[in-house]
């Protein structure tokens, strides 16, 4: 079953930059997010369809259209 499944690598996300803000008192860390909700955020703009089941396979993917009546 997962012999077939794409694991997502750091070439396959988008640009991510940074802006620093004055004044901010943090950790001192960049903010880390998630390479999935990425993903996830990537297929809901494309389809307006938020899917919240993972892995964001295709079948997946296919599902969450259907029951939002997109498919």
């Amino acid at each position: 079953m997962f012999v077939n499944f794409l694991m997502p690598t750091i070439s396959m996300l988008p640009r991510i930059e940074s802006t620093p803000v004055d004044g901010y008192c943090g950790t001192g860390e960049i903010a880390c997010v998630p390479p999935m909700a990425c993903i996830a955020n990537a297929i809901f703009n494309a389809t307006g369809v938020r899917v919240n089941k993972l892995p964001l396979s295709p079948e997946n993917v296919l599902r969450a259209l259907k029951e939002a009546g997109k498919a």
